[in-house]
């Protein structure tokens, strides 16, 4: 599997395969099981998703940080890849983990519908 490298990319790849849906699930779930108070309707639009999802992790490493490691915990985000980003400007660093997030739970759903 070729992981997207970047939103547009991964968002494109999702509707192509009508998985866009089970990825917003899928982001649920996960948010659920890390204690994240953050629900998106599957109805919810890509560029939606982007901007509220990086406004709560902005939130999590700013004010929650433990909430956040949860989360990549949860997720299952590699270490070396959140280690390979540049904090110094923490919008940024938002948007960085936004993505890898995505790209993470994508990998999730490509494989759940690829293999079962």
């Amino acid at each position: 599997m070729n992981l997207p490298s970047n939103f547009e990319d991964l968002i494109l790849e999702a509707e192509t395969l009508q998985l866009y849906k089970k990825l917003i699930i899928q982001l649920n779930k996960d948010l659920l099981y890390a204690n994240i108070d953050l629900e998106f309707d599957v109805e919810t639009l890509p560029t939606s998703l982007k901007l509220v999802f990086q406004e709560t992790i902005f939130n999590l490493i700013n004010s929650k940080f433990s909430d956040y490691l949860n989360l990549l915990y949860i997720v299952d985000v590699p270490e070396a890849k959140i280690k390979a980003l540049d904090g110094s400007d923490v919008i940024k660093l938002s948007e960085d983990v936004t993505f890898i997030i995505l790209q993470r739970v994508w990998q999730k759903v490509w494989y759940k519908s690829k293999y079962s």
